[in-house]
């Protein structure tokens, strides 16, 4: 455990135990959308890899446009 870790620990188990359900919960909620993500995007990388080929391809014969151009 990381001494920062450490000491926001030392700091919420001096708050009412009300507060520090209220944190731990919002602690578990962030750990567990955090592993969705994680999740969701090792399941796209092939997904994302096909569509930058395809995109690097319809650059390379011209079917883009520029930034520049569009705004």
């Amino acid at each position: 455990m990381t001494e920062l870790l450490k000491k926001a620990f030392e700091a919420i188990s001096k708050l009412p135990a009300e507060s520090q359900d209220a944190i731990a919960a919002r602690m578990l909620m962030e750990l567990e959308d955090e592993s969705r993500w994680d999740e969701a995007f090792a399941r796209s990388q092939d997904k994302l890899a096909q569509m930058a080929d395809e995109a690097i391809a319809e650059f390379k014969v011209g079917k883009t446009n520029s930034l520049k151009d569009i705004l």
